[in-house]
């Protein structure tokens, strides 16, 4: 397929946390954008903070993402499509609390984008790192190839008993694995070809509509009570760390994946490298001293990171130079401070 460098494209669940940054990114770089939200509550921030983009910006509803047809309209008339809704938390009793979502609003968008998306050339998925690391008690570095097994089994096993994020990383997986099956089985007839981006850990400043820390997502609510309100013991701090983007660096991936050719039908994993959580405390610290210093005694250059990504695929096909720990530690500060709650 030709690279998309211009024309309208579908994200779904523009008020997702990173999805308001591949809107923006989006936007900046002169496409037009139509955006789904679940309600018309949702859609008021996104019309406000684009608001300068004129038509080049629209929302429309879909309430229940998981029903066949849910997007047949969504995807009329547009030349790409961005999903990136999917829940992401680790609360979910039954795993199909996350399951059914993740992978019916993933083969939804794609039956209808098969249907009606007659324009469309690309569709571009927000997957997750969580479909393919397997937890270890060794360092390892993962790649492109590698699915996460454990999970699906572990929910397999042990249902509603099962881990909380064994729960969530099973629901990116299968939803990953739909779409891939669903372009497998229907290529031949497709006029879009698929990409699917892996992140890890998401963090950086955000521009959804949030109040209060509490009502961050995921993986930004741990950042700031982890970071800012030293919620972790010493131990911990040196010892629990994964790999990391920056969220406007995984918007710019959204947008290249679109551009970039030589992107069609691969898998790609998408992180700026491994951290512990007293990297960004110490970080952190170092802008303002009034946050936690953390555990003093950490030495980065010992860190034994259990998880790494190989950025071979990434280098090669997107290219993205991504932003260092410590810019993404002060811009997420600096957003803090802004609200208030610094």
């Amino acid at each position: 397929m030709p690279a998309i460098t211009s024309g309208k494209v579908l994200v779904t669940g523009a008020n997702g946390y990173i999805a308001v940054w591949v809107v923006k990114t989006l936007l900046e770089q002169g496409f037009s954008v139509r955006g789904t939200v679940r309600s018309e509550s949702k859609a008021v921030h996104l019309r406000k903070l684009f608001k300068s983009y004129g038509d080049h910006f629209e929302v429309v509803i879909v309430e229940d993402i998981t029903k066949d047809g849910a997007f047949d309209e969504a995807v009329k008339g547009v030349d790409a499509i961005e999903h990136t809704a999917s829940p992401f938390h680790f609360k979910a009793i039954e795993p199909d609390e996350l399951i059914v979502p993740a992978v019916h609003g993933t083969t939804s968008v794609l039956k209808s984008a098969q249907k009606y998306g007659t324009s469309v050339k690309r569709v571009v998925i927000t997957s997750s790192c969580a479909a393919v690391l397997t937890p270890s008690t060794e360092p390892r570095v993962f790649s492109e190839s590698d699915w996460n097994e454990a999970s699906i089994q572990e929910v397999k096993e042990k249902g509603r008993d099962a881990a909380g994020p064994a729960k969530y990383r099973a629901s990116k997986t299968l939803a990953e694995r739909a779409a891939w099956e669903f372009y497998e089985q229907n290529k031949g007839s497709l006029s879009w070809d698929l990409v699917v981006l892996n992140p890890p850990f998401v963090f950086g400043p955000a521009i959804h509509d949030v109040d209060i820390p509490d009502n961050l997502n995921e993986s930004a609510r741990d950042w700031f009570f982890n970071v800012v309100r030293g919620k972790l013991d010493n131990d911990a701090l040196v010892n629990i760390g994964s790999s990391y983007v920056d969220v406007r660096d995984l918007a710019l991936a959204h947008s290249l994946a679109l551009q970039k050719p030589e992107a069609a039908g691969e898998r790609i994993i998408v992180s700026a490298g491994p951290w512990k959580w007293q990297d960004f405390v110490s970080a952190a610290h170092r802008f303002d001293n009034r946050l936690p210093a953390g555990n003093k005694s950490y030495d980065p250059t010992k860190a034994v990171h259990l998880i790494q990504y190989s950025p071979d695929k990434e280098r090669r096909i997107l290219g993205i130079q991504f932003r260092s720990l410590e810019e993404t530690t002060k811009d997420t500060i600096d957003d803090f401070k802004a609200r208030g709650w610094l």
